[in-house]
């Protein structure tokens, strides 16, 4: 009993500090994780600049060396901070590679060099589970999930020869979450909503000609639920014009963050 309830506490402490830091939006959104067109946001920068927004890190990358301090500063500025990791693919760059590779695929994917889809959950659950108890450690908010609709789609398990099914991934993204939740994260669903109802938020991402080519109803859902709707848009030459379309579709609280084309870099309009 006495477990349980310091349990209760750690648990508690740590989700509140993300609702404060965090709310529905809308809220800048600080992305060095994902590099698409042009250059991604650097560290320097961010820890200089945010200012109430969610940070999104990719904490396997090369830097930093103390992520615990880093974070740290973040939070010190009212920022939330997302740690990215990609569940439906093993990347080769990854310190964990060795591990996960019993359970990939043997082609790469040729969307992204040295990725290779998961063909096994009840395999790399274990290696994920760790790598969230990490990023917990270190002091993160939220858990962002890339690739977690990688069994949903039949064309890709048809050509890269992976076996699990829509509903194994769902399982699989499902008690990753939980395992998240249990560890005091929040959970940010990527791209997709469907399975998803016990994530905390979703970001999505789009291009110019590829604008809300997601399940709409699924993020209309999540907005009047109050929970936060990021998307990330690639390579536009009027980023407010695609910001005003996502707000008549999703409403006032979408956050969004755009690479504007001229620039050649992201821009914050919220």
């Amino acid at each position: 009993m006495k477990h349980q309830i310091l349990l209760a506490l750690a648990l508690s402490g740590s989700m509140a500090r993300a609702e404060t830091s965090l709310g529905p939006g809308p809220f800048p959104v600080f992305n060095q994780a994902y590099q698409e067109t042009y250059d991604a946001d650097v560290l320097t920068d961010i820890l200089a600049q945010a200012r109430g927004a969610y940070v999104l890190l990719d904490p396997f990358g090369e830097e930093p060396a103390d992520w615990p301090r880093a974070i740290s500063d973040l939070h010190a500025n009212g920022n939330a901070v997302g740690a990215y990791i990609s569940i439906g693919t093993g990347e080769d760059w990854r310190p964990d590679f060795k591990a996960l590779q019993p359970f990939l695929v043997a082609k790469p994917w040729d969307q992204w060099a040295g990725e290779y889809f998961v063909t096994s959950p009840k395999g790399a659950l274990p290696i994920m589970q760790a790598r969230i108890d990490k990023v917990a450690a270190w002091g993160f908010d939220w858990v962002e999930f890339d690739n977690m609709d990688f069994a949903a789609d039949e064309q890709s398990r048809a050509t890269y020869g992976f076996a699990p099914t829509p509903d194994q991934g769902t399982a699989y993204f499902q008690a990753l979450c939980a395992h998240a939740h249990a560890k005091g994260l929040r959970c940010m669903a990527k791209n997709i909503t469907d399975g998803a109802a016990d994530f905390d938020g979703v970001l999505y991402e789009s291009y110019p000609d590829d604008k809300s080519w997601w399940d709409q109803d699924g993020g209309i859902g999540f907005a009047k639920a109050g929970k936060p709707v990021i998307i990330v848009h690639y390579a536009e030459s009027d980023c407010a014009g695609v910001l005003a379309d996502y707000r008549a579709i999703y409403g006032a609280s979408v956050s969004f963050l755009c690479e504007d084309a001229a620039l050649k870099r992201y821009v914050r309009l919220n």
